[in-house]
């Protein structure tokens, strides 16, 4: 992708803030290569376990730190987290880096962002990285990702730590405060990978890190997500990443966003549930990068 930066300061490595209607806007820089910005889940879960090194050898990553979350600054009203103001944030990032267009990797609930960016703003997005989410939410998405919540000590019969993690998650959903949330995610994170039990260790230090924010994940927006009738008015290329064990935004989400873009390719990561960025992280960088070639 061709650009010219107007700011290059913006986009020197480490940590930057600026401000957005007068609440303070984190995001960081690393890598080298096109602009990518990458938005986190959630929403309300800190930015860092998204961070992705290999991709940093390919493409000037920018995590952003969504509004609410860890060093950005809080709303005055907790019913103002929605999507259409982390829409607003993410374009007044893009807007201070001084790219004319840049890539754009939205994990989870980062995905809904992005695609909604995607369809405000399409002159600034050079590509899509759709990472495990969603065309769609609503009634049907989530009793389908509760009903494989209750399924997943069925899966595990050998580790009795399994039965416990339907009940934590439970706890985190219904949390107002920032650590019972965390606590919940942390103790509920098994059941977002495809073999948490026979890579423990491995993934010991995501689950000892992540932090969310209760009020940003605790409002309720009014406004349905479903962007699937407007799908074909996206242009931008995009690479659709999914685990095939993501009990939450699986694969039937991604192929519903696959056949919905009009230039898309989807990967299916066999491997990975809801994390395949450090499940595969070969094959999924991999996929990213691939956007490049087109």
């Amino acid at each position: 992708m061709g650009s010219t930066r107007h700011d290059v300061g913006a986009l020197a490595p480490g940590a930057h803030t600026f401000t957005v209607d007068g609440v303070r806007q984190v995001y960081h820089v690393a890598g080298t290569g096109p602009v990518c910005v990458a938005h986190s889940g959630g929403p309300g879960i800190e930015w860092a376990y998204l961070r992705t090194p290999s991709l940093e050898e390919h493409f000037t990553m920018v995590y952003v730190e969504p509004v609410g979350t860890g060093a950005s600054g809080r709303l005055d009203n907790r019913d103002d987290y929605r999507m259409d103001t982390y829409v607003r944030f993410l374009d007044a990032v893009v807007t201070h880096l001084g790219e004319p267009r840049v890539y754009l990797l939205g994990h989870s609930y980062g995905g809904f962002v992005i695609q909604r960016y995607a369809l405000q703003q399409p002159d600034r997005v050079a590509g899509l990285v759709l990472y495990d989410t969603s065309p769609v939410t609503g009634a049907e998405f989530w009793a389908e990702a509760m009903k494989g919540l209750a399924a997943y000590p069925l899966r595990h019969p050998e580790h009795p730590e399994a039965a416990a993690v339907p009940a934590a998650l439970q706890r985190a959903l219904a949390a107002f405060d920032d650590e019972s949330l965390s606590a919940g995610l942390s103790e509920a994170l098994p059941v977002y990978f495809a073999d948490f039990w026979a890579r423990r260790a491995e993934f010991a230090p995501l689950q000892a890190g992540l932090r969310a924010w209760a009020a940003p994940a605790r409002a309720q927006d009014p406004t349905p997500f479903d962007v699937r009738d407007r799908l074909g008015e996206i242009a931008a290329p995009a690479v659709v990443i999914v685990g095939a064990y993501d009990f939450i935004c699986g694969p039937r989400y991604a192929e519903e966003l696959h056949a919905g873009l009009k230039d898309s390719r989807l990967v299916v990561l066999e491997r990975s549930g809801h994390f395949g960025h450090v499940e595969q992280p070969t094959e999924f960088t991999e996929a990213v990068v691939e956007l490049l070639k087109r």
